[in-house]
């Protein structure tokens, strides 16, 4: 296989992947609602980037580290979201699973 092709093929799915994040982002930074995002899915998730970002740079393939390094911000900021709004949600009153009031 033509290498730059190789190439162009890695980016666009770096690409494609990374930006699979973004709606999830901007959806729960927006709703505040975090009661449907899976901790363990994006602890474990997160970890699988940051060891392909490792990889990238052990292969020095500059196309695998930007593309899961903006990855790992990506899910590293729904991590973050997800533990400082059930926080958030908790001392409120509310249910952090299921956003039911629960201070009357």
């Amino acid at each position: 296989m033509d290498f730059p092709l190789a190439e162009a093929v890695g980016v666009t799915a770096g690409t494609l992947t990374t930006a699979s994040f973004a709606p999830q982002v901007v959806r729960t930074f927006r709703s505040r609602s975090v009661r449907d995002i899976s901790l363990r899915m994006y602890l474990l998730m997160s970890t699988g980037i940051a060891l392909w970002v490792v990889y990238g740079v052990m292969i020095a393939s500059f196309s695998v580290i930007v593309a899961n390094a903006v990855s790992l911000m990506l899910t590293v900021s729904i991590l973050v979201m997800k533990v400082v709004f059930s926080r958030q949600a908790a001392r409120s009153g509310q249910c952090p699973c299921c956003g039911v009031d629960k201070s009357n």
